[in-house]
């Protein structure tokens, strides 16, 4: 889980951010705010998925869920790479994956698995603002490539 550092801002697109009341009805609303900025990469569907675990597990491990909580959404992208992040109000332990047995049938613990298995880097850290937590993962693909995933 190291950090890849930002490309330089020469390189990249100036980031996308947006903030979210603490509502489980929001993931939607942070899933397709993800997927409008990814549009035609082949990585779309990925990243909105990635998007709506990690903002589920922000509003369900930490402080954003709480009445009045909030949650953000931050993506960069650039030609064949994408970062996207996801800021908590914090309240718990940095995020890890679990690394569950596959034939274990409970019905939670498999979000970050899911993240470190299709992200080409992911992490999490605490918010140099010291008011929660910042959980990121990045996705690469062929630059120029915009064939849909299957």
């Amino acid at each position: 889980m190291e950090e890849r550092p930002l490309p330089p801002p020469e390189t990249r697109e100036r980031a996308a951010r947006r903030r979210f009341p603490g509502l489980a009805n929001q993931i939607s609303y942070a899933r397709r705010f993800v997927e409008r900025h990814l549009d035609g990469s082949p990585k779309a569907t990925t990243a909105t998925l990635l998007t709506s675990e990690i903002a589920t597990n922000a509003l369900t491990h930490s402080a954003s869920g709480a009445p009045g909580g909030k949650f953000e959404v931050g993506i960069y992208v650039t030609a064949g790479w994408a970062r996207v992040e996801v800021r908590d109000l914090g309240g718990g332990e940095l995020p890890k994956a679990q690394h569950k047995d596959p034939y274990d049938v409970s019905e939670h613990g498999r979000g970050l698995d899911l993240v470190e298995a299709l992200a080409a880097k992911w992490g999490a850290e605490p918010r140099g603002d010291g008011l929660g937590q910042l959980v990121w993962f990045e996705l690469t693909w062929e630059s120029g490539s915009t064939d849909t995933e299957a």
